[in-house]
């Protein structure tokens, strides 16, 4: 089991350049299994969850060929439509197989998908989705997907489901008819997935809304297509700077409606940055100061589907709030498991007081020591490296491998921008 040992109190700052966003890239590599000819994406992050996608394609019988952050996949010659049930255990994003495979080749078959533990994350509305469109699943062990030519049908979703939306939009690229989906999600990963979709040969439009009308097609061509950068690693970042004194330049940072969603929420605790362009700057910010709300109200951070806070943002900016002056709640609407990482913080000396599973009431500034900590998820495990980062003292961070799945290089990048960090065995 990897772990991370981090010296805390050196100040990270510099130039930092962001990878391809990890949950626009996962669906991105399915969409290979709908069309014969090949599909390029640039900016692709080396992830763990890449690999471990990479690694089903290949068992399928695509064609995977990485260069650097560029991946080449071709799926002309598939040998099975049945997935590897230990990978899938590995990588939540398997279960987006089941869609492009059945909508193209008839059938899938896909066994219960891994990913964090954050709660439960129900796979009913890809069903839903997906037998509104002709397929037939039975579900036992694994998930079986049978179809014939699937046909248009007008869906209207019980919840803005990312992974759902995604998986019956490649799906519904290749039905008879003209499909909807009312209450889709339309995160700026869904409409990456879309922009590519419609590069090879699809016709999605109501892109960036929760309507979203694809006239099928018959037949999808291969494409070439830049992953858009991860703004959930650009907060990362940003809030690793923060928190230890530093300055940051984010070149690429990504859409100007991207960053403006981050920053109110960053702006309620105390982050300010400047926009040339695509380029961010964040300034060093020696006191930042929790902004109340109207009426010198107790600010709350609460997250929600797009265009609200994105969830995956909630655990570090906890960690900001440790470190910056005032009072702030944070609400957790999304997943039922998210701050249970916060005993973590509050062993570190973080006054942190929580209210229910949901809820916690952050008072800062607080220093932090260094401790011995165990990474439970991605988001959890980045906020837990950050809070190691400006706190006194050792840290060691075990279970390593679980940031892996969602930040490429983290010891290497954190280190090239000033951290004291190193990766053992």
């Amino acid at each position: 089991m990897a772990k991370f040992i981090i010296n805390g109190g050196k100040a990270i700052g510099g130039t930092f350049h962001p990878r391809g966003n990890k949950n626009a890239v996962l669906p991105m590599l399915a969409t290979c299994v709908l069309t014969d000819q090949p599909v390029i994406l640039h900016n692709v992050p080396l992830i763990n969850d890449v690999r471990v996608m990479l690694e089903l394609l290949e068992a399928l019988g695509v064609e995977v060929s990485l260069d650097d952050h560029t991946v080449t996949l071709c799926a002309r010659n598939l040998k099975t439509t049945a997935l590897d049930p230990e990978l899938c255990a590995r990588v939540r994003t398997s279960i987006l197989l089941a869609g492009p495979l059945t909508a193209r080749h008839g059938s899938a078959t896909i066994y219960p998908p891994g990913g964090d533990v954050i709660g439960r994350r129900r796979l009913d509305t890809h069903f839903y989705g997906l037998r509104s469109l002709g397929a037939e699943i039975t579900t036992n062990q694994a998930y079986r997907f049978e179809a014939g030519p699937l046909s248009a049908w007008k869906m209207v979703f019980d919840e803005a489901s990312v992974t759902a939306t995604e998986n019956v939009l490649m799906a519904a690229t290749l039905a008879e008819g003209t499909s909807t989906i009312y209450n889709a999600a339309c995160e700026p990963h869904v409409q990456d997935l879309a922009n590519l979709l419609n590069q090879m040969g699809a016709d999605i439009s109501g892109i960036g809304t929760n309507m979203l009308t694809i006239q099928g097609v018959e037949t999808l061509h291969g494409a070439e297509y830049t992953v858009q950068p991860d703004y959930i690693e650009v907060g990362s970042y940003i809030t690793a700077s923060m928190v230890t004194g530093g300055s940051l330049t984010i070149p690429n940072a990504g859409e100007p409606q991207t960053l403006q969603v981050m920053q109110r929420a960053f702006s309620k605790l105390g982050v300010d940055w400047t926009r040339d362009g695509r380029t961010l700057v964040v300034p060093q910010q020696a006191e930042r100061v929790i902004r109340p709300d109207e009426g010198n109200a107790t600010p709350k951070i609460e997250d929600g589907i797009w265009p609200a806070f994105p969830s995956d943002l909630m655990s570090v900016c906890i960690v900001l709030a440790t470190q910056t002056r005032g009072t702030a709640l944070f609400f957790e609407k999304m997943f039922e498991s998210r701050m249970y990482f916060v005993d973590h913080l509050m062993a570190m000396g973080a006054n942190i007081i929580p209210c229910d599973p949901h809820r916690i009431v952050v008072i800062g500034p607080t220093g932090l020591r260094g401790s011995t900590l165990t990474s439970p998820d991605i988001r959890a495990g980045m906020a837990m490296l950050i809070a190691a980062c400006c706190a006194d003292g050792e840290s060691v961070i075990k279970n390593a491998q679980v940031i892996d799945r969602g930040y490429e290089a983290i010891e290497d990048r954190l280190a090239a921008l000033g951290a004291d960090i190193v990766r053992t065995d």
